[in-house]
């Protein structure tokens, strides 16, 4: 009959698992439609359980709240919380407030969730394997697998969900003591070993949770591998005695072991749905297994009840909604994890700012956030770093060398492909010319190509004319005549492999339709098999030649009246391709082992800083990591960094990948700026930080951690040209360190936007 409307019978359910965010998605699909049939299979007994407490945010409680007010009110009544952190390293403590965390014992989270589900019929079968996913998914309309990190499911249907597990460096073991701690607590154990960290919270009244963590090597040289769980919970209670006050410590089936990343391509599979940590792991630094297994649970019941009889639609609505959110807590989680794995290097830092960069080591937690939970310490770090009053510190003058920059932002070198025969015109005057007057502190051009044969594409600026140089002096004379205080710095580089190529917006890293010439590397590997022509490898004269090419480029610079010279040994050209193993297969003295992949950059460098003035500041440019298997690593980046220093660098801006064209790299707000941090702290060479830095929250949080001493910026001006005069702004700055050009100065607030400025 026109018009009718299917019933469908009410839903079978099946659930893998008895964690929480298992028990909690059975009780809220029981919920959205009583008629349902869920069962929910854990091997375990009721009261078994692994860990002691569980944090949950005060976002996920209000998804609870709103999703279950009855699980909620139980849950508000089991809560512990608190607001500070206290940070114990090297005989200081620092207490940071206004930080909001709620907790409860993982044993009482499961007993409310094991109540509300016989509440509400759910069908619970304790000591009992699950059937395999494939069996329950014949039988149920809906299978969903929350059987954890080792989820049987997951591997069952690898071919579908396509998982990726990473193993990091790091053993860590759970355990209790038995009292409440009165805060979130970090301590730094230094032992003859290495490094060990702590991780400690309260869960009950009388108890808390206690992480004890450890580089690999560290574990095994600490004898920990031979210790049994008793024996490795008394050794980390002696360890930390201080934080414990001299108690002692119990463990639950404790045992070490390695964590591991999760990540899954797809997260369902026909009418089987993969949920918390068999989809998805998030390092234990930043509280989350729980939390997203339970925020989890709460958008697949939502996505189930709002599709009805459409479960397809339901899983895909379920992932559309908790991917990008599950991938943002990985990237923070990533963040966290990685600091702790490279401890031991920002434990030179003095005692305030390595507790701001702790706190602030997942980018989730800011400057300007940390300011307003608590501004007595955050004023505490900003006096320590050296800030004026009321000088924000993006807003702090750096002596780089011989030159003075009146604040921390650089406008990073960015291609605009416009010049014609390698002269820079009334474009290149106007773009950096604007981004001058616009307040940064530096101003850096694009990539200033060496040779005709060294340009990326025919569109790039050179210098390997004086009529090139001669255009670059008006640029600078406009520069410091029209923006009294801004420097401007030049980069230099040759394409390498990378070059003869079509404008960017024509196709990138295309070659030519005509007119290509020839490439030169540093071996015969084209950037793109089958796309791009393949290089000639340079013999010692050309080697020779290119080398000449850099310091008449320099000498050129010099007249021109650029204040920095960097000299571009990233991103896959010349000079970065003989520093990647992936790019030099030479097997004369400039190939092999890094030494010898870094001798002709670093013949350059010498042949470079001998031709620019001694008074001027010079310095390189990096790709710290290829993002490829086999490539440059972090460990390779600051032996690179430490060779350059020695010969006389005056800072590294560190950026990464655009090395080889199968890179992988893991994007993300901020995401390169590890790398900068683990120069600067290895090494002691200033670093200029690049990657993804968007806001001037970013930069402040970065140079008070002492991650940098420089923040390069580059599509945020494209976007505004003056964009730290308006980060002054927004921030009520008005000092030497961002001054308004005089014919601008009527623009220096804010207009009004609408109807209630009138």
């Amino acid at each position: 009959m026109a018009g009718a409307v299917t019933v469908r019978p009410p839903l079978r359910v099946a659930v893998i698992g008895g964690g929480p965010g298992g028990l909690y998605a059975a009780a809220l699909l029981r919920r959205g439609d009583p008629g349902r049939e869920v069962t929910v299979w854990e091997r375990n007994v009721p009261d078994d359980t692994f860990g002691f407490g569980v944090v949950l945010s005060d976002e996920t409680l209000g998804g609870i709240a709103d999703a279950d007010p009855e699980v909620y009110a139980a849950l508000r009544r089991e809560l512990v919380r608190w607001d500070d952190i206290h940070i114990a390293h090297r005989g200081h403590l620092h207490t940071s407030t206004g930080h909001g965390f709620a907790a409860l014992g993982r044993r009482r989270l499961l007993e409310l969730l094991h109540a509300r589900c016989d509440t509400l019929g759910v069908r619970l079968r304790f000591r009992a394997e699950a059937p395999p996913a494939a069996e329950l998914a014949a039988t149920h309309d809906l299978v969903v697998a929350a059987d954890g990190v080792h989820s049987r499911t997951r591997e069952a249907h690898a071919a579908a969900f396509r998982p990726a597990l990473t193993t990091h460096r790091c053993r860590y073991i759970w355990l209790a003591a038995d009292f409440a701690l009165d805060a979130f607590r970090f301590e730094i154990a230094e032992t003859e070993h290495g490094v060990m960290q702590l991780h400690a919270y309260p869960f009950s009244s009388d108890s808390s949770t206690v992480i004890v963590e450890m580089r690999e090597e560290v574990w095994r040289a600490a004898g920990f591998d031979e210790l049994d769980e008793a024996e490795s919970a008394a050794r980390c209670a002696k360890i930390f005695a201080d934080a414990l006050h001299g108690r002692a410590l119990r463990s639950n089936k404790s045992a070490w072991t390695a964590f591991r990343t999760v990540v899954n391509a797809r997260w369902s599979h026909g009418n089987t749905v993969l949920l918390g940590d068999a989809a998805h792991t998030a390092h234990f630094s930043i509280g989350s297994g729980t939390k997203l297994a339970v925020e989890d649970a709460v958008a697949l019941a939502a996505q189930v009840d709002a599709h009805p009889g459409g479960l397809p639609d339901a899983l895909a609505a379920y992932e559309a909604e908790r991917r990008p959110v599950v991938e943002s807590t990985q990237r923070a989680a990533a963040a966290s994890l990685r600091w702790f794995e490279e401890l031991a290097g920002q434990l030179d830092r003095p005692p305030r700012q390595f507790a701001f960069n702790l706190l602030t080591r997942s980018r989730r937690v800011t400057h300007d956030n940390l300011r307003l939970r608590d501004p007595a310490f955050t004023s505490a770090v900003e006096t320590e770093f050296g800030c004026p009053p009321g000088t924000p510190p993006m807003f702090t003058p750096f002596r780089l060398g011989a030159l003075t920059l009146r604040n921390r932002v650089v406008v990073s070198p960015m291609d605009m492909y416009v010049a014609e025969g390698g002269v820079p015109g009334d474009f290149h005057l106007v773009h950096l010319g604007a981004r001058a007057l616009g307040g940064a502190g530096l101003v850096m051009t694009e990539m200033v190509c060496v040779s005709d044969r060294g340009r990326i594409t025919p569109g790039c600026t050179g210098l390997w004319t004086d009529a090139q140089a001669e255009a670059w002096a008006r640029i600078t004379a406009f520069v410091h005549a029209q923006a009294p205080g801004t420097a401007i710095g030049v980069q230099l580089g040759h394409s390498g492999r990378k070059g003869s190529t079509r404008r960017m917006w024509e196709g990138i890293d295309q070659p030519l339709p005509h007119g290509n010439w020839p490439l030169v590397a540093a071996s015969p590997l084209p950037y793109r098999p089958g796309v791009n022509q393949t290089p000639h490898a340079l013999d010692r004269a050309g080697l020779a030649a290119v080398r000449e090419e850099f310091t008449a480029a320099a000498r050129r610079a010099a007249r021109a009246g650029f204040d920095l010279l960097e000299l571009h040994c990233a991103h896959g050209y010349l000079l970065s391709g003989f520093l990647s193993p992936l790019t030099n297969h030479r097997t004369d003295a400039y190939g092999g082992d890094l030494a010898g992949r870094l001798r002709y950059p670093l013949e350059v460098f010498d042949a470079v800083r001998e031709a620019w003035p001694a008074d001027r500041p010079m310095t390189v440019r990096i790709s710290a990591t290829d993002w490829a298997e086999g490539g440059t690593t972090a460990d390779d980046a600051v032996e690179i960094a430490r060779a350059f220093a020695a010969h006389g660098a005056d800072a590294l801006d560190v950026s990464t990948g655009q090395v080889v064209p199968d890179e992988r790299p893991e994007f993300g707000r901020s995401y390169q700026t590890p790398y900068a941090d683990r120069i600067r702290s290895t090494v002691g060479i200033p670093v200029i930080a690049v990657g993804a830095i968007s806001s001037w929250d970013d930069v402040n949080s970065l140079l008070l951690a002492g991650r940098a001493d420089l923040c390069a910026l580059a599509r945020p001006h494209l976007y505004d040209p003056h964009w730290t005069l308006h980060a002054a702004a927004e921030q009520g700055y008005e000092g030497p360190a961002a001054p308004w050009p005089a014919p601008y100065r009527a623009g220096s607030r804010r207009p009004p936007t609408g109807r209630k400025d009138v």
